[in-house]
């Protein structure tokens, strides 16, 4: 019985923590909100294929109509394995970060400009990951 009530309390803890990191609990002046990060690679085949120019005209055309209210974005430098090679391949890359406002009506959105970049530069894939956040402006 003692067993029982132990693994019972062990569970409880293990989902209400689960629980808890859905929406995260804000301090005053935050509120919880949806952030999504995309990480573009910048190489088309070997070779830097996107530029800055390609870039900026990309975040004009399909980034900032979707979110004209605020965005970021970063440069930054990773590597993926090539799953039609099996390589590693380092390249330049771009990271948007978002705050999603509304998530019914911006995860689309998100959606579209993955599909957008990957469609235009040929890309394999657009890394986009959607996490819960604190945030305050």
């Amino acid at each position: 019985m003692m067993r029982r009530c132990v693994m019972l309390l062990i569970v409880t803890g293990v989902l209400s923590g689960c629980a808890a990191m859905g929406a995260p609990t804000c301090g005053a002046g935050g509120q919880p909100e949806l952030v999504a990060e995309l990480v573009f690679g910048r190489n088309i085949g070997d070779k830097l294929g996107v530029s800055e120019a390609d870039w900026n005209r990309f975040l004009d055309e399909e980034v900032t109509p979707r979110f004209p209210d605020g965005l970021t974005v970063l440069g930054g430098s990773g590597q993926w394995r090539d799953t039609e090679r099996g390589t590693i391949v380092q390249e330049p890359s771009k990271v948007l970060v978002v705050v999603l406002g509304d998530e019914a009506r911006d995860k689309p959105r998100i959606s579209e400009i993955a599909s957008a970049y990957k469609q235009r530069f040929q890309q394999q894939g657009v890394l986009t990951m959607l996490r819960p956040a604190c945030v305050s402006f």
